[in-house]
This record gives C-alpha cells, sequence and structure tokens, in this order.
C-alpha cells in the first residue's frame, strides 16, 4: 500500500506525502511498478520539480547514459527538470546510497581490505574474497575446492575473457547488481553461462531487449550502459551470504537457523575463516572482512588487539564476555545478510548489544521490529527506548500510533509524565516553543486528513490534547 502511495504522491505532486513515505515509512525510492517504471520518473514525467529534486537527493537512480536516466531526461515535462537532472551530481555518479549494505559489499569489491585471493584477467589485477564467491557462486565453490586450491593468485588469459566483464560479474556476485558498458554485455553472458549462473544470464538478456526496444522508439537517444537491478536480487544476496552465517556456527547450534541449505553437506563449501570468536565456549569460525569493516569495535578488538586474544591453530580467537550465546547469533547473522530474526523476549537485548558493538544498521532493525507489537500499555515506554538509543523512525511511529489511538492512551499517568518531562525542556520559553511529542502527535491528527469526516475526527482529537495540556499546565 505504501508503496503505491509514492507512485501516486509523485504524479499528484504531493512532496510532502513523498516525504513522509521514503523517511518515516522508509519505502525505496528505485521501487518500480509492473511498467518498469520507478517514482523518479514519474515526477519527471509530470513536471513536479521539488519532488524530483527531493528524490535525487535521496538517492534515486538516473546515471546518465542508462536506461533510467535516459527515460527520465526524454520524459521529463520541462527544461528545468531537465537541466536539473543534467546537472545534479548523481546524474553522472550515484553518491548517495540508501542501502549501506550494497554500499558495503560494492567498497569490499572496490577495496583490497582483506581480500585473500587476486584474479589478473590479462594482467589487470581483480581482489575477491573466497568466502563471498563460493557462498555466491557454485562455479567458484568447486573451483576453489579443486583447481583453484590453496591458490591466492589465479591467472585468466583467455582471448574471450575481458577484464571488465569479469569485473561486471563480480560486481554481481557481491551487490546483487550490475553497471555494464553495452559493449561488454555480450562478454558477460559468455561469462555468466562459464560460471554457471543462467538467472543472471536472463536477467541481462532480458534487460537488454528491453532496454533496445525502447532506445529504438526515442530516435536521437542512445544507452551506453546497461544497468542491472533484478527484482528480488538483495533477498536472493541476503540468502546466500546468511549461510556463511550457519556455516560459522559450531554443530550444536546450527539447528537455530530455519531454512534449507543450498548444499549437500558432503558438497558444503569451503568457507575460508580467519578469525574465531569464542562465546560462553562455543567457537564461531568467522571471517574479518564481515566484521572489521561493518563495525569499528570489531576492528579495534581485531586489529588492534584490544582484548584478549589467543589462537586456536591457525586462527586468532577473540573472546567475548559480554553476550549471551543467543543474541551473537542474531549479532552474527546480521554481520554477513544485514538481517535477522527478532523475537519480542530478544529484541531488547539485540539493541543494547548492537549499541555497544556500534551497529546502527542492526539497531534500526531492532526498531523495526519492535513498531510490529505496539499497543497502547507499551508506546510510552517505548519512546522512551527510541529516544536511548537513536531510533528516530520508532520514534515516529510511536507518535503515529499515539494519535490513532489517542482516547486509549492520552489519560495515562506515563503519558502524561512524558508530557511534563518533554514541557520541561524548553528552555526560554517563547510562542513558537512547542513540547516535542505534542508536537509530533499533532503533525500525524493534522496532515493527512481529506475528508470532512476526517477533519472532525482530527479536530476532536486536537481538543483532547487542549484539555489534557491545560489540565497539567503547560503550554504546548
Amino acid at each position: 500500500m505504501d508503496i503505491q502511495d509514492l507512485f501516486h504522491s509523485c504524479k499528484l505532486g504531493d512532496l510532502h506525502r513523498v516525504q513522509y513515505l521514503v523517511e518515516v515509512k522508509e519505502v525505496e525510492v528505485d521501487v518500480r511498478d509492473k511498467w518498469d517504471s520507478t517514482p523518479l520518473y514519474y515526477a519527471c514525467l509530470c513536471g513536479h520539480r521539488d519532488i524530483v529534486e527531493f528524490l535525487l537527493k535521496k538517492g534515486a537512480k538516473c546515471e546518465a547514459n542508462t536506461f533510467d536516466g535516459e527515460r527520465c531526461l526524454y520524459g521529463a515535462l520541462t527544461d528545468d527538470i531537465r537541466n536539473l537532472l543534467k546537472s545534479f551530481h548523481v546524474i553522472s555518479k550515484r553518491t548517495i546510497r540508501r542501502d549501506l549494505f550494497e554500499e558495503f559489499l560494492r567498497k569490499l569489491l572496490e577495496s583490497k581490505q582483506y581480500s585473500d585471493v587476486v584474479f589478473s584477467v590479462h594482467d589487470e589485477e581483480i581482489h575477491a574474497h573466497r568466502c563471498i564467491l563460493s557462498a555466491r557462486c557454485l562455479f567458484f565453490a568447486h573451483m576453489f575446492k579443486t583447481k583453484w586450491h590453496d591458490r591466492t593468485r589465479i591467472e585468466l588469459n583467455h582471448a574471450n575473457m575481458l577484464p571488465g566483464a569479469f569485473k561486471a560479474v563480480l560486481q554481481f556476485l557481491y551487490t546483487g547488481h550490475m553497471e555494464v558498458p553495452m559493449d561488454l554485455v555480450d562478454s558477460c553472458v559468455k561469462l555468466a553461462r562459464q560460471c554457471q549462473l543462467p538467472q543472471l544470464v536472463t536477467e541481462v538478456e532480458d534487460r537488454l531487449k528491453k532496454t533496445l526496444s525502447w532506445e529504438s522508439s526515442k530516435p536521437g537517444v542512445r544507452v551506453t550502459t546497461l544497468v542491472l537491478s533484478p527484482e528480488n536480487s538483495k533477498e536472493a544476496l541476503q540468502r546466500d551470504l546468511a549461510q556463511l552465517a550457519h556455516w560459522a556456527m559450531p554443530e550444536n547450534l546450527t539447528s537455530w537457523v530455519i531454512g534449507e541449505l543450498p548444499f549437500e553437506p558432503e558438497t558444503m563449501p569451503s568457507t575460508y575463516p580467519d578469525v574465531c570468536f569464542s562465546v560462553s565456549n562455543n567457537h564461531f569460525k568467522c571471517h574479518k572482512t564481515f566484521f572489521c569493516a561493518r563495525s569499528d569495535y570489531f576492528k579495534a578488538i581485531i586489529e588492534d588487539h584490544f582484548g584478549e586474544t589467543e589462537f586456536n591453530g591457525s586462527l586468532p580467537v577473540v573472546y567475548l564476555h559480554d553476550v549471551t550465546v543467543d543474541v551473537f547469533v542474531r549479532i552474527l547473522t546480521y554481520m554477513y545478510s544485514d538481517s535477522c530474526d527478532l523475537h519480542p523476549d530478544l529484541v531488547i537485548d539485540v539493541l543494547v548489544t548492537a549499541d555497544m558493538y556500534l551497529l546502527p544498521g542492526l539497531k534500526r532493525l531492532c526498531g523495526v521490529a519492535m513498531a510490529t507489537y505496539l499497543d497502547v500499555s507499551n508506546v510510552v515506554s517505548m519512546i522512551q527506548t527510541s529516544r536511548l538509543f537513536g531510533l528516530v523512525r520508532l520514534e515516529s511511529q510511536c507518535a503515529e500510533f499515539i494519535a490513532n489511538n489517542l482516547s486509549k492512551i492520552i489519560a495515562q499517568q506515563e503519558f502524561k509524565q512524558l508530557v511534563l518531562e518533554d514541557a520541561s525542556q524548553v528552555k526560554g520559553r517563547e510562542e513558537t516553543d512547542s513540547i516535542d511529542v505534542i508536537d509530533e502527535i499533532r503533525f500525524y491528527i493534522s496532515n493527512f486528513v481529506q475528508t470532512y469526516s476526517e477533519m472532525e475526527e482530527a479536530n476532536d482529537k486536537l481538543r483532547l490534547i487542549d484539555d489534557l495540556l491545560e489540565e497539567l499546565d503547560v503550554e504546548g
């Protein structure tokens, strides 16, 4: 429903609603409808410059010489919007990325950080990580166990092996996305077949067909870069990398992970761990790649030897004393897949640990999970928790929940105390000052009213708030 609302708001030009859906509801800005169109395309087509600018600032994809970029430029209703697209810095390079997990993996591929294998493709060196390639591709898993066993440098000098095509396929394996020059598309398809990636072959061929068809219908337009973003790419990426977390766990804990493995036990690929975490005498064989690159806390204890580290064979062992096994399993799964199972009876413990381990993304996931079990009895304490851990979105969702259930909550002593605490934070009160929680609640009561009956209901709620403030003898 939120996705359709975003498309509708972009067509109508409702900037306020678009901002709410993207910033509070966190609807993906590059979502596509059944016509393969994005919110940015409709905003351009309908001439809503303010929405176009907002979506671009939020990282909407519109690279020059790509299908999406040229389509937005061609369909822009006004020259002003067309000039904005051309001048905006993400038109040539996408520098704002909302998906931090994809950004982490992209940087990992582009850098040499924690790399344990180097491919030399016609003398061009490409650094990679065996654990990721093995988890994402059966071909690489097999080659690392056989022909490339124990090799840290692999020469690929076949005449049909082009460095640009090889890097594009690795980009897909790391991030689930691909950006490749049109003149390398055929080479990418051949390489994807060689690597036994039939789904990638299908996705590339379908996108190429659609791009060429659109290009031929628009004289003078030329697409030079094929951008591939399959609909379920992130889910597939998360599923594959989550197996690394599964394989990192001791055998007595693997039953905790729900889901079928894509490998039979006898064909399970090697995972090439380089660090071991000991939690309550359970040893987790992990990868510095994921822990050090995603958390400054783990980078400090692993690289700077901040804490007790021993060696178990060839692996350094880091002892973690301030986390339970069940919480660490969630930390582990998040590190590899950017997701984890969060039960109501465990989420607060995970939130506290995520805060200690400097994992803002996991804190955000905890906030998302906590929002699913909001009720009239816990919403006030949830606001206090959201403020303590900086969960802005959860705080907004709590305010929205209160606005929708005001009559059931406004008389609670806990709520009244919250209002008084917020009122006491206002120093040197001016006429424009307002109480934070009251201001947020009023926003959700008033800003999405569309019918006369909704207006009457909103006015009734606003009167309840005024009566409460009068009762508490505060101005808000």
